[in-house]
């Protein structure tokens, strides 16, 4: 089985930048669609983004303009920049499949302040 982890989170000021990363145990980027979700307290979890082994992407309309997704096979990692952060981007972040068919993996925490 594929497992995910995500890293990059932290604490940051309204208007700042965030990178995040999904590596995979398994070379399966080139086969699949990878996706961002997130999932705010009080709130359902929802797709951010995502990116197709063709490199076609999808941006919620929310963050479309301020976040880029991109993928390197080579090294089995997705990457979420994050510009422009807004106090609403607070969530947990999680990687997948874009049909999330994997396990979730811990996420990463993304918390933006006023």
């Amino acid at each position: 089985q594929v497992q995910l982890v995500e890293s990059g989170g932290g604490l940051v000021q309204a208007g700042g930048s965030l990178r995040l990363s999904c590596a995979a145990s398994r070379n399966i980027f080139a086969v699949y669609s990878m996706a961002w979700f997130r999932q705010a307290p009080g709130k359902q979890r929802e797709l951010v983004t995502s990116i197709t082994p063709e490199s076609n992407t999808y941006y919620a309309s929310s963050v479309k303009g301020r976040f880029t997704i991109s993928r390197d096979n080579a090294k089995n990692t997705v990457d979420l920049q994050m510009n422009s952060l807004k106090p609403e981007d607070t969530a947990v972040y999680y990687c997948n499949t874009a049909a999330a068919q994997l396990r979730w993996g811990q996420g990463t925490q993304v918390t933006v302040s006023s």
